[in-house]
């Protein structure tokens, strides 16, 4: 379940886009920590990243790049003793013992409050362990990253239906290049475990990314138990240089706290844009809105947004009203499965008001009809 499989390496080589999903992971977790360990009813963190490499890679340049367990590791040690109340457990796998012999060597050294366990095994009897012994007055975090498109759906249960989050790898381009041409019976098996239908039933999906995300996003809620409470799930592609996307990077949680965040972190990873799509500038471009009132608008690209479509998203929401307070603007973002409520906010106000008309004051905003605008 890792992709030791594939690349027996110790140290190789690390494509931008798998660099960029290190960052997002780092960033989302540096908030994330603090947010939970300042919560008076949290006890403590459990991290884990059950397929988890090396911890070491080189770029196209070969320079020196530091994958998730490591770059974690860092931060939580570093933060460890501003909680001294508050245990942090960090557990990693891999099934090359070479790879986890190294990881063992990167990671910093335990404390009282601050813990590594570096296991070599199968990723999701890893998580399966843990998933049995979750307590309830910690939070946690599972990093779930198989290399090959396989989800085994029951070391993640119990992490879905529990105050726990989950960032899940789903590897939409093996999918949408693979599924139509399936011959073999162990590939068969693959799909069908990590889709939960038949084969048949995904053929009509083709090369469509859309509908692969909605049958991940369906299982995971059809895996919740608890149907009384929101759970939120945010998801966000990532492209390789080609500009052809490889997967999508999604976040699962039943606190819209943590949806907020990660949605937050993406967007500042990508530089204010929601992925690694390189649109080539087409975003600026001038189109006449025939759907629409007749008006000019610019380019929107279903993989790529910019600030730019939160603010068209907003027009669209507020068209013609006055004395708006900005929290309801984010009230609205916070419940946008990709748009973000906090980290641009006045950026989003200044698109608002340069290509919208828009009338801004302090704590209130003005919209301007779309004739107008």
């Amino acid at each position: 379940m890792t992709n030791s499989k594939h690349n027996n390496e110790v140290i190789s080589v690390a494509s931008p886009h798998t660099i960029k999903k290190f960052e997002l992971i780092e960033k989302y977790v540096e908030a994330w920590a603090h947010k939970l360990l300042q919560n008076r009813f949290c006890s403590g963190l459990v991290f884990i990243d059950c397929m988890s490499n090396s911890g070491e890679y080189v770029d196209d340049e070969k320079k020196q790049v530091l994958g998730t367990p490591v770059r974690v590791a860092k931060y939580l040690r570093q933060i460890a003793g501003q909680y001294f109340g508050k245990q942090i457990d960090l557990y990693f796998s891999d099934l090359s013992e070479e790879k986890t012999v190294h990881l063992k060597s990167l990671l910093p050294s335990d404390t009282d409050n601050f813990h590594c366990y570096v296991t070599t095994e199968d990723g999701n009897e890893l998580a399966k362990r843990l998933g049995k012994a979750i307590s309830k007055d910690k939070h946690y975090l599972l990093v779930y990253d198989p290399y090959e498109a396989t989800i085994d759906w029951n070391a993640l249960i119990p992490f879905i239906n529990s105050w726990s989050e989950v960032i899940l790898n789903h590897m939409v381009s093996d999918s949408m290049r693979a599924v139509r041409m399936v011959k073999k019976n162990a590939a068969r098996s693959k799909y069908e475990q990590t889709y939960l239908t038949e084969l048949e039933n995904l053929i009509p999906y083709g090369s469509d990314k859309t509908a692969y995300e909605k049958r991940i996003e369906e299982i995971i809620k059809i895996l919740r138990r608890n149907t009384n409470r929101r759970y939120y799930i945010a998801a966000f592609p990532f492209f390789n240089e080609k500009n052809a996307i490889v997967y999508d990077l999604i976040h699962c949680t039943s606190n819209i706290k943590g949806f907020k965040l990660y949605k937050q972190s993406a967007w500042q990873t990508f530089g204010g844009k929601s992925s690694t799509k390189n649109t080539h500038g087409n975003e600026h471009q001038v189109m006449f809105d025939l759907e629409g009132n007749g008006v000019f608008k610019t380019m929107t690209d279903e993989f790529c947004y910019y600030i730019k479509d939160i603010a068209e998203y907003l027009q669209s929401q507020f068209e013609g009203k006055v004395n708006v307070p900005f929290n309801d603007l984010w009230a609205v973002l916070d419940e946008h499965p990709i748009f973000p409520s906090d980290g641009f906010r006045e950026e989003i106000k200044n698109e608002l008001r340069q290509n919208y008309g828009a009338s801004v004051s302090r704590c209130k905003i003005s919209f301007a009809s779309r004739e107008n605008a």
